[in-house]
């Protein structure tokens, strides 16, 4: 992503985070109006940067209470030098296991939970890789603002058994990745997760 988008990104962001807390604390109908106005204006400037305009609109409609990012979770898992990585659906498109934090489940329950739905594997969580800002990396434009955790894992137990989600799961060494979903993991992130999987020191920001 370009400097300038992403600042332009950010910019439709905080206008959205304004609007969002302003509906959760305003108790006045008029400022209400202003505030659900500023939101469908947030959505307009979005729309060539993403998706169109409605879609975004219905998007942002659905976040409510004070504006906070998300917490997406990945399984960074290495075997015979390989990365375990699924292939989505929905874009047909590869990337490391994993998906939003649900509520009532801590981040590493999150990505155990999600590795065994997508996959079929039992994981055991060895550290905490990396904390990012998606906005900070190459990702392309994509609402909500979401930081991405990423876990070392390893595989207890468990035979592939992709969920209905899930395409394939395979395994692949870092010189020949495939097609990657780069709204979830980028190329860059997965070398630097992989030269780094013996530190002892998170990645972050």
């Amino acid at each position: 992503m370009m400097s300038s988008e992403k600042e332009w990104f950010k910019t439709i962001n905080e206008i959205q985070a304004i609007a969002q807390n302003g509906l959760a604390y305003c108790k006045n109908e008029f400022d209400q109006e202003r505030y659900l106005r500023l939101r469908e204006l947030a959505a307009q400037l979005a729309a060539p940067a993403s998706e169109k305009a409605p879609d975004i609109a219905h998007l942002f409609s659905f976040e409510t209470g004070y504006a906070t990012p998300k917490l997406d979770v990945r399984a960074f898992v290495v075997k015979n030098h390989k990365i375990l990585l699924v292939q989505e659906k929905s874009d047909g498109l590869w990337t490391l296991p994993g998906g939003w934090v649900d509520v009532n489940e801590s981040p590493s329950e999150s990505v155990t939970r999600e590795t065994r739905e997508e996959t079929g594997f039992h994981v055991k969580v060895i550290r905490l890789m990396a904390l990012w800002d998606k906005l900070k990396h190459d990702h392309p434009p994509q609402w909500p603002h979401a930081y991405k955790c990423f876990f070392h894992c390893d595989i207890e137990s468990g035979e592939v058994r992709p969920d209905k989600e899930i395409a394939q799961v395979d395994f692949f060494a870092i010189e020949t990745l495939p097609p990657l979903s780069i709204h979830r993991v980028t190329e860059k992130q997965l070398q630097r997760l992989y030269e780094t999987i013996n530190q002892r020191e998170a990645l972050f920001d």
